[in-house]
Order: C-alpha cells, then sequence, then structure tokens
C-alpha cells in the first residue's frame, strides 16, 4: 500500500511502489514453493518451476535494458531463452528475481521524470512509448507468471499462500 498520495509522488517514487508490491505479491504467492519443486513442470517442454521465476527475473532486465540502452530492445528471444532455461535452481532463480527487481528500482529512483517520460523509439515493443511504460508491462509479466506459479504449487497439492496478505 503506498505510504503517500499519488500525486505528491514523482513518476520514479510511483514506480518504485508498484514495483515493490509486484515483488512482494510475487513473493508471497510463491512462498510455498521449495527447492524440490525446481525442476517440477506440468508436461514435457513446459518451463520448470525455477525457469518460470528465471523468466519473470530476465523479462525485468529485458525491458530495463530495451528501454534504457541505445540499442533498445534485443529482440533475439532464443539466445535470451538459454539463460531461463539453464536455471535449474529455484534458490538461483529467486535470487536473479531479487537482484532484478533492485536493480530496476535502484536505476528509477535515479531517474528525473523528463528521462522517464522521454519517449521509447518506434519500433516492436512500446514503440513510441514513455519509458515509464515498461512498469506496466514488468507489473503484468509477473503477476502472470505468479499465476502460473501458483498453479504448478496447486498441482503439488500446494496451496498457494494469497498475494495480497489477506
Amino acid at each position: 500500500m503506498m505510504n503517500a498520495s499519488p500525486a505528491s509522488l514523482s513518476l520514479a517514487q510511483q514506480a518504485v511502489e508498484d514495483l515493490n508490491i509486484a515483488r512482494q505479491r510475487f513473493n508471497r504467492s510463491t512462498s510455498n514453493l521449495t527447492e524440490p519443486m525446481s525442476g517440477f513442470s506440468p508436461a514435457d517442454g513446459m518451463m520448470t518451476t525455477a525457469q518460470h521465476v528465471a523468466h519473470a527475473a530476465r523479462v525485468i532486465d529485458w525491458f530495463v535494458e530495451g528501454a534504457f540502452r541505445p540499442e533498445g530492445f534485443d529482440m533475439n528471444f532464443e539466445e535470451q531463452i538459454k539463460a531461463v532455461l539453464a536455471v535449474k535452481s529455484l534458490t538461483a532463480a529467486r535470487d536473479w528475481f531479487e537482484q532484478s527487481t533492485a536493480g530496476v528500482i535502484e536505476l528509477l529512483a535515479s531517474k528525473s521524470d523528463p528521462e522517464l517520460t522521454a519517449l521509447l523509439p518506434l519500433g516492436p515493443v512500446l514503440g513510441g512509448m514513455p519509458r515509464i511504460g515498461i512498469i506496466r508491462e514488468i507489473v503484468d509479466h509477473t503477476a502472470h507468471h505468479r499465476g502460473a506459479l501458483t498453479t504448478y504449487a496447486r498441482l503439488n497439492n500446494i496451496v498457494p499462500a494469497d498475494p495480497y496478505g489477506m
């Protein structure tokens, strides 16, 4: 829950609040997943539990890189998924997720409103949108994988924790 009214916060502060909430919900709803579940997937060819968490982390990194580096978004998805598929440990994946979230929060805290409202170059990913638009996408993507992981938990007879802390 936000500590100040949104009108009194800078764009960076609002984004940090949104990311912290998304991180808390992701971690809370997946807290019952354990290291022995790292390799679980419901069917061949699907990401494992550890890979879902790693993918959520990688996509955070991808959005940040795409929005803030001169080259823009790396569209070589085959290469990017290799790093995700190499993750075998839920602990390692969680560490990556925490590092990615902390990294984007640190970056955002250093940016001014004009830097965050600068438009992304035209292209297939958020073309022409303000940089700050990556936050909505990160939050949405993280929620998507949070949901998938709660399904993985239920397939293992684990009741996932409520993401909202109720």
